[in-house]
């Protein structure tokens, strides 16, 4: 490979690989070892120079030591070149669905004077690699770069014909397809491609397989379910794997510093000034899937339904993000990029491939099934406001009133207009803390009418002022402090009601016994009906997509729910009781907020000041300014609501 050697950062990639190539050397000389030292003994006994007792006991003991270690060592051998290396989950996308995005990334390699990528693939994250998959358990993407005519052979090649090395796997974050221009995405892949490079030298191609393989190795001997023997011996595979991955942990590390350093370094004559351009883009689109995956997609994969086009999501979460900075509304120049060709354009079936990374996206973040079922359905944008925010609003409010009625809450009311039916009154009135009454202040005897409340108070002590605090004019004590002559038992409840202010300024939560109890069953509530949802089918190998290439029981890889407290669970729960009230007494209607997910729109706009009024009725169990808010747009919570 040209350049190769003047690149300071593959010279140190080359060096470290050999590093581990070394500790490989190591290990094989230490397993052969015993069996060199045998055959020694054997010869020297056979031509008559080690003769005698002690001889022979050596010979017996050495042959019977190299035995044992040969045979460990050959079914080490086995497992690390038999175990399957992890792969990242992708799309994998065919040359002749992508044929322009085929060619930009050949000519990008050609400008960059390395090695084509064999394939490329899409993974639904915000992030770009290069992925070695010539194991043989990988077959599938080799066999794609041998049938798309790139002359790649595999990794057996033919008899008579010297083993190729295979280049690796391109693998693109969808996102950036739809949120990129099409000279973005080249500026963004050129430090990627630039390291096919690197990866086609020999040394460092072995050693990273040998680290892959011991890798492997480890996983397999993790793996549960094997019986006593085979877990024994695979047991101490993985003894020996892991101390040989622990000696090349360093070595490994800085030989892939080396290769991306070498990648940049090679990448830096191709588009440098728009790549400074497109890394801000990278950002904006990570920042913008996160809140696509959180705030939109969540509450429906939550549901059994999967949106089926999350990256064009991206792109409207994004533009409504632009629309709201004032600064970005203000600059042309997005308005000038937006209408420049996007690269998903480099698809022949951009929506086919959506789909596609959709679907494994809901996979990998939420551990949804690998196919649409009838518990399992695509939802596209346009029915994601009656098909997903209506019906998570409502079956939040069914399990509401079902813990309610669990506990035994009626309502207060006694509304006739609402006979038996849930209402939205019947939770206010349960969470609403109960107001004391306070009794008039009546005045004493002493004080008649026309009496001056000064000549009435009673005489201060000389060294007091008027409001009881000491003028400091007391004797003096053994500390030096004056005696004004008030007890220390002021001074400490005056410390412990600061104290709780404090408290209550840090946000420390009021114990409320209803409420606490309401959210104790709700979150009963979800755990059952989490533990009663059936779990998704498990491919074995060569079924499915990709093959089952990951472990299926390992899923959701990237989980997004973050553990959530009893009070915002009423809390959510509390809001959708509310939307269902609004949609259902006052023609109010579900939507959708690219930027926080499910929204109420009344009057054609978004209700966005509900939420502090509901937390004040769950956190304080003051009602009045949900109360204030709901005679305000029109809202009956008297009214039955339906439910689904």
């Amino acid at each position: 490979m040209s350049g190769l050697g003047a690149e300071a950062g593959a010279q140190t990639a080359r060096s470290r690989a050999l590093a581990v190539l070394r500790i490989r050397g190591r290990a094989t000389a230490l397993a052969l070892l015993p069996a060199a030292v045998s055959v020694v003994l054997l010869a020297g006994g056979a031509t008559g120079h080690l003769t005698g007792g002690g001889w022979d006991v050596a010979r017996m003991v050495v042959s019977g030591v190299a035995v044992v270690v040969l045979i460990a060592a050959v079914v080490v051998g086995l497992v690390v070149a038999r175990a399957r290396p992890a792969v990242s989950p992708t799309v994998a996308i065919a040359e002749e669905t992508a044929p322009d995005l085929y060619r930009l990334v050949r000519d990008l390699a050609d400008r960059l004077d390395v090695p084509t990528p064999s394939a490329i693939a899409l993974t639904p994250d915000c992030d770009s690699w290069l992925e070695d998959r010539t194991h043989p358990a990988h077959g599938p993407p080799r066999t794609t770069a041998e049938d798309s005519g790139q002359g790649v052979e595999g990794v057996e090649g033919g008899a008579g014909k010297s083993a190729a090395p295979v280049a690796p796997v391109l693998v693109i974050g969808s996102p950036f397809l739809w949120w990129m221009r099409v000279g973005e995405l080249r500026a963004v892949l050129a430090p990627v491609v630039a390291g096919t490079g690197p990866s086609a030298h020999p040394d460092i191609a072995a050693a990273r397989r040998f680290v892959r393989g011991l890798d492997a190795a480890v996983a397999v001997a993790a793996a549960p379910g094997r019986g006593p023997l085979t877990r024994t011996v695979l047991g101490g595979v993985g003894r020996v794997a892991r101390m040989m991955l622990s000696g090349c942990r360093v070595h490994a590390a800085e030989m892939e510093r080396g290769v991306a350093a070498a990648a940049a370094e090679r990448a830096q004559a191709v588009d440098y000034g728009l790549r400074i351009v497109a890394q801000e883009q990278v950002g904006l689109a990570y920042a913008g899937w996160d809140r696509l995956l959180t705030r939109v997609a969540l509450p429906a994969w939550r549901m059994g339904r999967w949106p089926s086009r999350l990256d064009a999501g991206v792109v409207a979460a994004l533009t409504e993000l632009s629309r709201r900075d004032r600064l970005a509304a203000q600059n042309g120049a997005f308005a000038s990029r937006l209408g420049e060709r996007p690269a998903c354009d480099l698809l022949e079936e951009p929506g086919t491939v959506d789909e596609a990374a959709s679907l494994l996206a809901a996979r990998l973040f939420h551990g949804g099934p690998a196919e649409s079922g009838p518990d399992w359905a695509p939802v596209d944008w346009q029915e994601y406001p009656d098909e997903v925010v209506d019906r998570k609003w409502r079956m939040d409010a069914a399990r509401l009133h079902r813990v309610l009625d669990a506990q035994g809450v009626h309502s207060t009311g006694g509304s006739a207009t609402s006979p038996g039916g849930p209402t939205l009154a019947r939770v206010l009135d349960h969470l609403a803390a109960p107001t004391e009454p306070t009794e008039p202040t009546e005045p004493t005897e002493s004080a008649e009418p026309g009496t001056d409340t000064a000549a009435a108070a009673p005489d201060l002590p000389h060294d007091a002022t008027a409001d009881g605090a000491p003028d400091g004019d007391g004797p003096l004590t053994d500390d030096g402090t004056f005696d004004d002559g008030v007890d220390g038992t002021l001074a400490d409840e005056l410390h412990g009601t600061l104290a709780e202010e404090l408290d209550d300024d840090l946000g420390a939560p009021t114990p409320r016994p209803e409420v606490d109890t309401l959210s104790a069953g709700l979150s009963a509530e979800l755990a059952r009906e989490e533990s009663e949802r059936p779990a998704p089918p498990v491919f074995v190998a060569g079924q499915g997509p990709d093959g089952a290439l990951w472990d299926e029981g390992a899923l959701p890889l990237f989980p997004l729910q973050p553990p959530r407290s009893g009070r915002e669970l009423l809390a959510d729960h509390v809001t959708a009781m509310v939307c269902c009230a609004a949609v259902d007494t006052a023609g109010a209607a579900p939507g959708l907020d690219w930027l926080d997910g499910p929204s109420l729109l009344v009057g054609g706009e978004r209700a966005s000041d509900l939420a502090p009024r509901v937390l004040s009725l769950v956190e304080d169990g003051d009602p009045e300014p949900l109360k204030g808010w709901l005679a305000r747009l029109g809202i009956r919570p008297e009214k039955p609501v339906r439910l689904v």
